[in-house]
């Protein structure tokens, strides 16, 4: 399987540096994802080198800035990289928005003297990120985590446990949101916590219906010690930081089920145009070629609301509400393309020999990570509101 020659060289991109950007990633998904991702899902394996990789080509750090080894590029052209891993494998394209995601906090919130300490090494390339905010009995409530942050001396105690960790297990530094204080969003702190810190495990992996070889577990901070000076802000200020990353974490999610919406019909094209049925090929049936414009439709919208949504935020104003209708429609989007797709290969889209039930697996877990899609739209509705 391959992606077409058209994407993206006929999108109207921001600069020449953009597009040798796309260009670079088009070739690192040919060449280092697409051949391994059917394999690697079905093994449940997580692809670490594939990321070591990306990481060595710059990606794994492009929307943050040159002086801390970031690649300085707007919002706008770092979301079409990851639309581009995702057409070709979205556990790839979702680990880079969530590594993207576990950085957001110590870059936009940190001091300068943490900036200079950490960010380099976590924006080099060789480490992985993972973002730790919801728990057990916490999920769309993220305001009611439980998991303690004590102040003993100069360290912090942690205890508790945090769950749908992308990356738990595996990553080399966790964001964690936990409590320093009284219940509700006053009482929630940030810490930059390390892979490695003695008491922190990870539970073995879920065993999920899509995006097998992304890990996601459960992990157990059985009084971790955390140096003070890994507070990320102040304390009680972890909320604010949290929302602060799920606004910008949307738009990566969008733009990732984009990618699988594009790799849906991209494959649906491909087989319409060359399964005969009646003496002709299937493409020239008018139910199906409605069925197929409808999802390039679908697709091209969603492409346009996500970039809108960046543009706003690359602009410095506010996006929020954008970032949600963002979400809201690509994944939605998704979820309704990768479903035609397996209608319009009939009984083979059925089947593993084809992607397009992988493509719908994967795109069922968009409408809900993030923030549900039920949770977008009370957002979408309270900006409307006022409420």
């Amino acid at each position: 399987m391959s992606l077409p020659a058209t994407e993206p060289v006929d999108r109207q991109l921001p600069s020449d540096e953009a597009r040798e950007l796309l260009t670079l990633t088009r070739d690192l998904v040919q060449r280092e994802l697409l051949p391994r991702a059917a394999a690697d899902e079905a093994a449940d394996r997580f692809p670490r080198e594939v990321f070591t990789t990306l990481g060595k080509a710059g990606l794994l750090s492009l929307p943050y800035g040159e002086q801390y080894g970031g690649g300085e590029q707007p919002y706008e052209v770092y979301l079409q990289v990851l639309e581009e891993l995702a057409a070709g494998w979205l556990a790839v394209g979702l680990g880079v928005s969530v590594h993207t995601l576990s950085c957001h906090a110590l870059a936009s919130f940190g001091a300068e003297e943490q900036r200079e300490r950490w960010l380099p090494a976590m924006l080099g390339g060789d480490q992985l990120g993972a973002y730790c905010l919801s728990e057990p009995q916490s999920g769309s409530d993220a305001a009611a985590l439980r998991t303690r942050a004590d102040l003993d001396g100069d360290r912090y105690v942690v205890s508790g446990t945090k769950a749908w960790i992308t990356h738990g297990g595996h990553a080399d530094f966790y964001s964690a949101l936990v409590r320093t204080g009284e219940d509700g969003a006053r009482g929630i702190s940030c810490l930059l916590v390390p892979g490695d810190a003695a008491g922190l495990t990870a539970a073995p992996a879920e065993h999920k219906m899509g995006m097998r070889s992304s890990p996601t577990a459960q992990l157990h901070f059985d009084g971790v010690l955390v140096d003070g000076d890994r507070l990320i802000g102040h304390e009680g200020q972890g909320f604010q930081i949290a929302l602060s990353a799920l606004d910008s974490g949307r738009l990566g999610i969008a733009a990732c089920a984009i990618g699988v919406a594009r790799a849906a019909l991209d494959l649906a094209v491909g087989y319409a145009g060359t399964r005969q049925q009646f003496g002709r090929p299937i493409a020239d049936f008018q139910g199906l070629s409605f069925m197929l414009a409808d999802m390039a439709t679908r697709i091209e919208a969603g492409r346009a609301l996500y970039l809108a949504a960046a543009r706003r935020r690359d602009a410095g104003l506010a996006f929020s509400k954008e970032a949600a209708m963002a979400k809201l429609f690509c994944t939605d989007t998704a979820m309704q393309v990768t479903v035609d797709a397996v209608q319009v290969l009939g009984g083979y889209g059925y089947t593993q020999d084809f992607p397009a039930e992988r493509y719908m697996r994967e795109a069922k877990v968009l409408q809900i990570v993030e923030g549900t899609n039920q949770i977008q739209r009370m957002v979408i509705g309270r900006h409307l509101t006022g409420r």
